[in-house]
């Protein structure tokens, strides 16, 4: 299914040059939780998630010099809504090196109830025991359903329930910004 785009009256929350100034300084905080890149797996969870980390791969190895291990993961059979979904839901490939022992940090564009971290989590142990597992997001908007935090956080936005947050991607969306949908408001 393609993308949809947001409302022409939509504000991005952040522009293009906010995106990457966010994804630089996240890169940074990676690097400097890990001490370096030694040891370290970017894992973007599959959809917005494998693009940004192979975006922070590619910043990293920008001012690092060497480029940290980064792959990509489905986590479709891990849901626990797989029944509200239905049987239409389909697998995408997952793209891993090694995770055994290693750092790996979970990358996802944005973190809302937490159950896509949680499905994340289970499906990282079917790939290997990694010494670590750690959570960059681009965007926390609040509403956890399970008690998930991520270590590294891009922009908070404070959202209502019934608000859509849109993370637009160059790769996927031909442009970068994040846009807040408002919900309808329940009377």
């Amino acid at each position: 299914m393609p993308p949809v785009a947001p409302p022409v009256d939509s504000a991005p929350v952040l522009d293009e040059d906010g995106v990457r100034r966010t994804l630089r300084r996240l890169a940074h905080e990676i690097v400097e939780s890990n001490q370096g890149v030694a040891g370290l797996v970017l894992v973007g969870i599959q959809g917005g998630g494998a693009a940004l980390a192979r975006r922070l791969a590619d910043e990293i190895e920008r001012f690092e010099g060497q480029r940290p291990a980064a792959g990509w993961l489905d986590v479709t059979l891990h849901r626990d809504d797989l029944d509200r979904r239905g049987l239409t839901a389909t697998p995408r490939p997952t793209d891993l090196p090694d995770i055994e022992g290693r750092v790996v940090v979970l990358v996802d564009d944005v973190l809302y109830t937490g159950r896509t971290v949680r499905a994340a989590m289970d499906a990282l142990n079917d790939y290997g025991r990694p010494r670590v597992v750690r959570l960059a997001v681009l965007v926390d908007r609040g509403h956890r359903e399970l008690p998930i935090r991520a270590d590294m956080v891009g922009k908070n936005i404070p959202t209502a329930q019934g608000d859509d947050v849109r993370v637009l991607l160059q790769e996927v969306d031909g442009r970068d910004a994040v846009v807040v949908v408002p919900g309808r408001v329940s009377s």
